[in-house]
């Protein structure tokens, strides 16, 4: 599994990084950076929160 951005969508609010700072961060511009897209079964809730947590709708989970 792996988590995808559609980056057209994020506006770098920042509420992914607090549910998931493994995964992602927001840089200094505002932008928003993957950091890893992997996702582990054992890392796999803490993505869902944080997929759920997007206002924007920017983030997916994939197979």
């Amino acid at each position: 599994m792996r988590v995808v951005v559609d980056y057209t969508k994020c506006t770098g609010l920042g509420i992914c990084e607090s549910l998931a700072p493994a995964f992602f961060e927001v840089n200094d511009e505002g932008d928003l950076v993957l950091l890893k897209e992997e996702v582990g079964d054992a890392e796999r809730q803490e993505l869902e929160e944080a997929v759920a947590g997007c206002p924007t709708e920017a983030l997916r989970l994939v197979d």
